[in-house]
């Protein structure tokens, strides 16, 4: 889960880097010449940039089957999510979470990579990336094979204990509650965000299990809204952005502040900036490089390119 949006204080210089000629492209019923250009224009921004950072957003892993927050137009598809001090404050919050999770984590536990997961990973393998920076919490970075990759909202798979740091597999955690919720069976709604469900009942009777060596909070090993990404982590991704010669946006609206400051800063240190995703993002006006295109598709036909 993302964490939530901060101010943003106005840039005070613009980017000195030449830009490269921007290219925005309505994605509704593009022709095969006008996807094939769009494809060449990303490869020859990987050819010109690398080995680039590459930061993704839930835009990648729609076509894995998890859903995304935002629309094209980078508003809210449905409610916010579960707030960091709601579910540290409220034992209500916690039931109404874990239960609703019974239905929606099982979706990103079985998830699997699809081809743009697997296209990063082949660049890696080329050279031609120097990190991978996720906004995602599912894990598919690595079950493709990537691995230079940062989970800046840390990871769903595991849950931890907010006192004493004790850590568990998040599918071993979801058994003990079924087992202690028998009556929560069978649960059915539609699937929401980062292992969510669109589920709303009375949850009063959800047994929610505490932490087996101290009685504490368990939660999943994620950075809720309202909570802060780790400062080391966060250092981690600057000097990654640092060390590379571009960054590459893929499928993220950069609309919280966690992702958004990653473009700001590639700007500011005149690092060309590309980003590919449907509709508008935060930082379009930063960008050296914008396509408004279908991330698979756009995807397949640079890996084309770049294989000729």
């Amino acid at each position: 889960m993302n964490p939530m949006p901060e101010a943003v204080s106005t840039l005070n210089r613009r980017p000195q880097h030449k830009r490269q000629q921007r290219s925005t492209i309505d994605p509704v019923g593009l022709s095969a010449p006008e996807m094939a250009h769009e494809g060449a224009l990303l490869a020859q921004f990987l050819r010109d940039n690398s080995p680039v950072t590459i930061l993704t957003g839930a835009g990648i892993s729609t076509a894995s089957g998890i859903p995304d927050y935002r629309d094209e137009h980078g508003n809210w598809k449905r409610k916010q999510p579960v707030q960091h001090q709601e579910f540290m404050q409220s034992l209500d919050v916690r039931r109404r979470y874990w239960a609703r999770s019974l239905v929606g984590w099982p979706v990103m536990q079985n998830a699997a990579p699809n081809g743009a997961h697997l296209f990063i990973q082949t660049l890696e393998q080329q050279s031609m990336v120097h990190q991978v920076i996720t906004q995602n919490v599912d894990r598919l970075h690595q079950k493709a094979g990537s691995a230079r990759t940062i989970d800046l909202h840390g990871r769903a798979d595991e849950v931890i204990c907010m006192s004493c740091g004790e850590r568990h597999n998040r599918h071993d955690w979801h058994q003990v509650c079924a087992s202690l919720n028998p009556h929560f069976g069978n649960l059915q709604a539609d699937v929401a965000p980062d292992g969510d469900a669109d589920l709303e009942m009375d949850f009063s009777g959800f047994n929610v299990p505490d932490c087996q060596q101290c009685e504490g909070i368990m939660k999943p090993d994620v950075v809720f809204f309202g909570d802060n990404v780790p400062r080391p982590r966060v250092d981690e991704c600057f000097k990654a952005i640092d060390e590379s010669r571009a960054l590459l946006v893929i499928g993220s609206s950069l609309m919280v502040y966690s992702g958004f400051r990653f473009a700001r800063h590639a700007s500011l240190t005149n690092k060309p900036l590309a980003i590919l995703t449907r509709g508008r993002t935060r930082a379009d006006e930063l960008a050296t490089l914008k396509l408004d295109a279908d991330i698979s598709m756009t995807l397949q036909r640079a890996s084309a390119e770049l294989t000729d």
